[in-house]
């Protein structure tokens, strides 16, 4: 429920803020946002991982800063401050935990189409195409971690690591991206 809720109040808030905004960016702004990292870092600012009562196994391996744990911890908070305490206490609450961390948002959007960018980069120089590959993956089944590194015409120009080997993909392609000067820190 607290998903639900949470992307509910975040896609009218994105609304109102960029109303000049076509639907897509709304939706990769708002993916970001309600994403899994970026859930985790909200739980980290209110320290959410200290209060959850997690079991034996997962304390002793690194539960509480689990970004997938935070997460979910964090979005059943939304659910149960909405189910509580009803929407509009939701909707505030949410609002104020969210004014926690600042967001970039053309960053968001520039991080979101890193690859893309990138790819228009290699194919106005010579037509090839950038090469991804998965350096390392590491952690257990439900919680693992990826390494992936990006390559034009045999030199890596990034690395990027997350969760996911499609988010690492994209955060290789921004690394390469600054390295090669297209985007600044």
């Amino acid at each position: 429920m607290g998903d639900s809720v949470l992307r509910l109040v975040v896609s009218e808030l994105l609304f109102d803020k960029y109303s000049d905004y076509d639907e897509g960016k709304l939706t990769k702004i708002r993916s970001y946002l309600v994403s899994d990292e970026f859930l985790a870092q909200l739980a980290q600012k209110i320290n959410l991982g200290c209060v959850l009562k997690i079991g034996h196994h997962e304390e002793k391996d690194g539960g509480r800063k689990k970004e997938s744990i935070l997460a979910c911890a964090m979005e059943a908070v939304f659910g149960a401050v909405f189910k509580s305490l009803g929407f509009e206490v939701a909707k505030n609450f949410i609002c104020n935990v969210y004014s926690k961390i600042k967001v970039d948002v053309s960053m968001v959007l520039f991080m979101y189409n890193s690859k893309e960018l990138l790819q228009q980069y290699t194919q106005s120089k010579t037509k090839s195409l950038p090469e991804y590959e998965l350096v390392e993956e590491f952690g257990q089944a439900h919680d693992k971690t990826y390494i992936v590194s990006v390559s034009y015409q045999g030199d890596v120009l990034g690395s990027g690591e997350a969760k996911t080997k499609k988010e690492a993909e994209k955060i290789a392609a921004f690394n390469a991206l600054k390295k090669l000067n297209i985007v600044k820190e």
